[in-house]
């Protein structure tokens, strides 16, 4: 193990490491490449209000300080979980100070999701003067996290997480670095870094956290770190998954689960399911994603489909995780191997449309129900015609409202059990079209005899 230089807790190796400029970043070429946004804003010193928005360790606050470097001026370290209105009004009347004197402020604020309306409105009219250039970076959907008035004004770079070569250049630098362990000798295999690099899963937070742990425990006897495959194996066996269940990949993945599930794909449907489970979501939750898709993508193509959906439902409720598990799997996997019909779906949308158009067209007096003597006074359920009183079970009685008439809004389609479907979907509208405009009456609930219109 590593002696201690100094007494106190040491600075952490990912602190101490943390490149000056851009030379020692690594990742984000899609915004720091030749050519590329952020690049174009950090060369021209041109920099306004932004938002880094990424996941943990790929170098959003490495990123604003390099920002307020490249424009001189004052970088204030600002935490949103841990500062409230009255922090911010302090730090606010500092900038609009340091204004005066000519001297512009990089306020960074970590996790800037955790502000409120309140404390984000604060900023507002500093932003807007110019008092400061403000960097908030968060891991979740700033649509979602920031009010409208403050994310207008700031630009949002999207990080991503850092590929696992470039995990391995930080890591290597780490060793190297005079910062880091580069007055040490250090025997370290090649394959460590890529152990390390896989089990950070794009944080380089983590591998420089796992990379110290390593080499804090490797052997010191002769005055070399030296790192063994089982420490590397002690330091990287307890994983966990890169899933917050709480926050934007909560929806991503169960977004991944119903286009796989869609898409027929059950061996993706099964990976994004168990990526789920085993990061800790809700079964019950899960369970209710399956069975919206059963209802959407399979429809009537399959009608089976959904009730396998909602039994998966009740042993999510009532047996539970893990046990329950197995029944999540067979009932994503039914919807994967169902043929497909989003007729239901489309039919529904477009009913919908129509019935936000129409919502004040009047009932056909023929189906409307006649409880009171007012009622049928008024002459409510007058013409009505009972359908299983006619031969073909089926009358000429509007259903649809006078402006409606005609519409359809099902398109059957010729996949599963919808086929048969469509068949009989078919006999009807063509019955209807057969035997317009006849008047025979099928009063309820006189069915000794079965009668049939005339055919036109």
């Amino acid at each position: 193990m590593l002696d201690e230089k100094e007494e106190g807790a040491p600075e952490p190796l990912a602190s101490r490491i943390r490149p000056d400029d851009l030379s020692g970043f690594f990742g984000q070429e899609h915004l720091l490449g030749d050519g590329k946004p952020l690049r174009r804003m950090l060369d021209g010193g041109a920099i306004s209000s932004m938002v880094l928005w990424g996941p943990p360790g790929v170098g959003k606050t490495t990123l604003a300080r390099m920002i307020a470097r490249s424009t001189d001026a004052r970088f204030v370290d600002f935490p949103a979980v841990t500062s409230g209105i009255t922090e911010i009004r302090k730090v606010m009347s500092e900038a609009e100070s340091e204004r005066r004197r000519g001297k512009r402020t990089v306020l960074f604020v970590d996790e800037i999701h955790h502000f409120n309306k309140t404390q984000q409105d604060a900023f507002l009219p500093f932003v807007e003067k110019g008092s400061i250039i403000l960097i908030g970076a968060t891991t979740e959907n700033p649509s979602f996290e920031l009010n409208g008035a403050l994310l207008s004004r700031c630009k949002v770079f999207v990080l991503r997480p850092l590929s696992k070569d470039d995990i391995i250049k930080i890591l290597s630098r780490a060793v190297e670095s005079p910062k880091g362990y580069g007055g040490y000798k250090v025997d370290i295999p090649e394959k460590a870094y890529r152990i390390i690099a896989d089990f950070s899963k794009g944080d380089s937070r983590t591998a420089l956290n796992t990379l110290e742990t390593v080499l804090n425990y490797g052997d010191n006897g002769d005055g070399t770190i030296t790192v063994t495959d089982g420490i590397i194996q002690d330091c990287t066996s307890r994983k966990s998954m890169l899933y917050d269940k709480n926050g934007e990949e909560h929806f991503q993945v169960i977004s991944a689960l119903h286009e796989a599930m869609r898409n027929s794909d059950a061996d993706a449907a099964l990976f994004w399911l168990a990526r789920m489970l085993e990061g800790g979501e809700d079964p019950v939750w899960i369970a209710r994603r399956i069975a919206h898709a059963a209802a959407e993508d399979v429809g009537l193509a399959d009608p089976e489909c959904l009730h396998v959906a909602m039994d998966a439902m009740e042993a999510a409720r009532t047996i539970g995780h893990p046990e329950c598990d197995i029944h999540l799997a067979m009932a994503a996997m039914f919807v994967c191997l169902s043929p497909k019909s989003n007729s239901v779906l489309t039919a529904y949308m477009a009913a919908r449309d129509d019935a936000r158009k129409h919502d004040s067209d009047p009932i056909p007096m023929a189906i409307r129900a006649g409880y009171t003597s007012l009622q049928k006074e008024l002459g409510y359920g007058a013409d009505y015609q009972y359908p299983h009183a006619a031969e073909d079970k089926i009358t000429t009685m509007q259903c649809m409202p006078d402006s409606l008439v005609g519409k359809h809004y099902y398109r059957p389609t010729e996949q599963g059990l919808e086929k048969a479907l469509k068949r009989r979907y078919e006999w009807i509208l063509q019955w209807q079209k057969d035997y317009a405009g006849q008047t025979e009456r099928f009063p309820h609930p006189d069915c000794r005899s079965e009668k049939k219109p005339k055919k036109r």
